[in-house]
């Protein structure tokens, strides 16, 4: 990968995002087929593009349908999303891992600090099964780098967990306790306690195994089980190589590479302000090979400093990964 190129992702600051987006979205356009032609559907082609809000917006089905890849670049690897039962599951043919890594392991410290701070414990169950999750991958790699040897992956020995817990407080070491939804929910029904000096984050989804929830429902119940004031959260999905995260009050934050905004549901390039509740798109540089311009069905809303908040998802028909929570 040219250092030119990996500029564009991670360096400057926030002030030259656009600027830095423009010149990705030419590269796109120039290097991924099938984003060329949907600018091309859209009569959207670099010359008619003067702004970020002129860039059209991948929709993330096509990563169900379509090869999204730089024309010349091949895939090292190939995550998968999760899928109900006849559904079929989102494929992101990733050209330069090290985009990824680097992406996540300095949204991870710029948000919490170095990895080997804390004992990180994945309560991961229907991802460890699927093995081909971006979410498992990073939170592997995090588990490495944390240096600790009571910090992995836990199925679904709840047992054990609370053992891993218990002996990391002992020694006074900081706690990071990430989970899907559902799993959370149920450790917390067979071990309530006081967790109120660990992060617990959450990372969405139900799986299948419960009803779904919104996210103030499912806080409700894990602060008041674990005797802790805040639930952080992760947002990524498997089109993505960032991540969001939210510290508390499921108010997200992105890093300086990522950028989210909120599209009108029934008119795909025009942008609704600041509190109004539309449809989220979002700019991930670091999805260099790829797509970097994505439009998802998560329904939500930004605030005047960029953060932004997800309420739900459109279409309800088909349940699937990450952050399933329906508040509307």
């Amino acid at each position: 990968m040219s250092k030119s190129l990996t500029d564009l992702v991670f360096g400057g600051d926030q002030g030259h995002f656009d600027e830095r987006a423009l010149r990705i979205f030419g590269y796109q356009y120039e290097h991924t087929p099938v984003y060329r032609e949907f600018c091309d559907a859209m009569h959207r082609p670099p010359d008619a593009v003067k702004s970020i809000y002129d860039i059209p917006f991948l929709p993330v089905q096509f990563f169900k349908s379509h090869a999204v890849i730089d024309k010349d670049k091949a895939a090292q690897k190939i995550f998968e999303s999760s899928a109900t039962t006849g559904s079929i599951p989102s494929r992101h043919m990733v050209a330069d891992l090290s985009l990824y890594e680097q992406s996540y392991l300095n949204a991870f410290q710029l948000f919490y600090g170095s990895p080997d701070q804390y004992c990180i414990l994945a309560l991961l169950p229907s991802y460890i099964e699927r093995g081909t999750s971006s979410l498992l991958y990073m939170a592997d790699h995090l588990i490495r780098l944390s240096g600790n040897p009571l910090s992995g992956f836990i199925n679904k020995d709840f047992t054990e967990l609370n053992k891993r817990i218990s002996a990391v407080r002992e020694i006074d070491k900081k706690v990071l306790l990430l989970g899907v939804t559902y799993a959370l929910l149920d450790f917390a029904e067979e071990f309530p306690q006081d967790l109120s000096g660990a992060i617990i984050m959450e990372t969405g989804g139900m799986k299948g195994q419960r009803n779904e929830m919104t996210r103030s429902e499912v806080h409700s119940i894990l602060k008041k089980a674990f005797s802790t004031d805040t639930i952080h959260s992760e947002y990524g999905m498997t089109e993505l190589l960032s991540q969001a995260y939210s510290k508390g009050e499921g108010i997200f934050n992105c890093p300086p590479w990522m950028k989210v905004s909120v599209r009108d549901p029934y008119d795909p390039m025009a942008y609704l302000p600041v509190g109004k509740t539309g449809l989220i798109n979002i700019i991930d540089l670091a999805n260099l090979y790829s797509c970097s311009f994505l439009a998802v069905s998560d329904l939500g809303r930004i605030f005047a400093d960029g953060s932004f908040e997800v309420m739900g998802r459109l279409d309800q028909s088909e349940i699937r990964g990450c952050n399933l929570m329906y508040e509307l």
